[in-house]
This record gives structure tokens, sequence and C-alpha cells, in this order.
């Protein structure tokens, strides 16, 4: 099954200052976080907030060859997780019919944005994305360690919407 989500937010991960999107189901309010890179970070975030740039960015001249053969995109889907990486299939609709892609997540959205299509995450990857609380473990015994360890156990999906890049 799967399960049709927003983009609930961006955040970067305070140990390795990589950038992570929250996907939350507009079904159950269930967040999935994925670590993407910074460029489709700052790809995502344009889209979102509807800036423009003089001269096309990657994911913005993509749509605008697919926009020239008139190719759509009518969903993307965050299909699997495997070893710590998630994976997703872009949906394409042309005159001669349709056909999916391959794709990274963080390319996936990004162009699903540009296109307004939906963006969908399936069971499977909700089910592996839960964070287990018994697999948790806490390396940084530190008081500054045991801090973030119970912040971070505290934050509800709700939480990841304050933080924008």
């Amino acid at each position: 099954m799967l399960h049709k989500v927003s983009i609930a937010g961006l955040t970067m991960d305070p140990t390795s200052n990589t950038p992570i999107i929250i996907l939350k189901s507009e079904e159950n309010d269930q967040a999935v976080p994925i670590w993407i890179g910074l460029l489709e970070a700052t790809s995502i975030a344009s889209a979102l907030q509807n800036v423009k740039f003089d001269r096309p960015m990657t994911h913005d001249l993509f749509k605008n060859f697919t926009d020239h053969l008139h190719i759509a995109i009518s969903k993307v889907e965050v299909c699997d997780l495997r070893d710590s990486t998630f994976f997703a299939r872009i949906y394409f609709e042309s005159q001669d019919g349709g056909f999916d892609m391959d794709a990274r997540p963080s390319d996936a959205i990004a162009l699903a944005l540009r296109f307004n299509a939906p963006i969908y995450v399936d069971d499977k990857v909700m089910e592996k994305s839960k964070i287990n609380q018994e697999e948790v473990e806490v390396l940084d015994e530190s008081e500054e360690g045991k801090k973030w360890a119970e912040y971070l156990e505290n934050l509800s999906p709700e939480d990841f919407g304050k933080y924008k890049v």
C-alpha cells in the first residue's frame, strides 16, 4: 500500500551536517526522515519557496526538457529502503504512454515539486524507517550526549516541521 506524504520540513543532522528531508504521511502523521545531499536540499527548498533563478538549475532544466517533449510526471514513490539507502521511482506520462524510472528520492522529490506531482511512500519503507526503541544505542555517555539522546527520544513528527532550511 502507498501512503501519500507531504514535506513536513527540511533540517540538518547536527552530527554530520547533512540535510534531512522529513516526509509525513497525510493519513497517520508518521514521519520518514531521509538524509539527502546539500545540492538536492537546496533544489527542494528553492521549489518549496518558489525561488526562481536567472538560469535553470539541474531539476529546472530537466523540467524544461520534459515540457518541451510533452512529458509530465504523474507521481513519485519512495519504494524501498535497503541497507540504509532509500530508493524511488518517478512515473512519467506522455502522448505515447507511461513509463517509470529509478531515481534517488531527493531527485524524485525535487522533480515532483516542479510538476506538482504527488509523493508516495510504500508501506515497507514506512515500517523499515520506524525507529525501534530497543535498537537505539547511546554512544556518547557524557552529560551532553545524554541530553541529546533525551531530546531526540522525545521528538514527535510535528517537531520536524518547525525547522526549515
